[in-house]
């Protein structure tokens, strides 16, 4: 049961941050109080996520794939703007708010990782 919340907590969280990438990306503004829900609600499902659905055998792949998603917000997205203009602004949104539910989840299966590494 708790696996299965995991999923649907990490495609609700998948499908927010989206949704909030494109409209950052095009330049919708939501109100601050909004926001700021929002935000806290794609933290609480990226711990929701970490805590349930990450099993020992995915923290590695989950790991890098969290690394991948922070290089990937470093590369200058927004530089695609000049060829197609928002596509760049839209991704790099969209790449944000991943992060905000992803670094949570990170978070929490590094820790686990490090108890494992204590314990042995």
């Amino acid at each position: 049961m708790a696996n299965e919340v995991g999923r649907w907590c990490f495609i609700i969280g998948i499908v927010v941050a989206v949704v909030l990438g494109v409209l950052s990306g095009v330049g919708v503004v939501l109100g601050t109080t909004a926001l700021n829900w929002l935000t806290l609600l794609l933290v609480v499902l990226g711990l929701i996520v970490g805590f349930s659905n990450i099993t020992k055998k995915e923290s590695t792949p989950f790991l890098i794939a969290a690394m991948a998603l922070l290089i990937a917000k470093t590369a200058g997205l927004v530089n695609i703007n000049t060829l197609i203009p928002h596509l760049g602004s839209i991704l790099e949104g969209i790449v944000t708010y991943l992060l905000v539910i992803v670094a949570p989840a990170t978070l929490v299966v590094a820790v686990k990782a490090f108890y494992e590494f204590a314990r042995a």
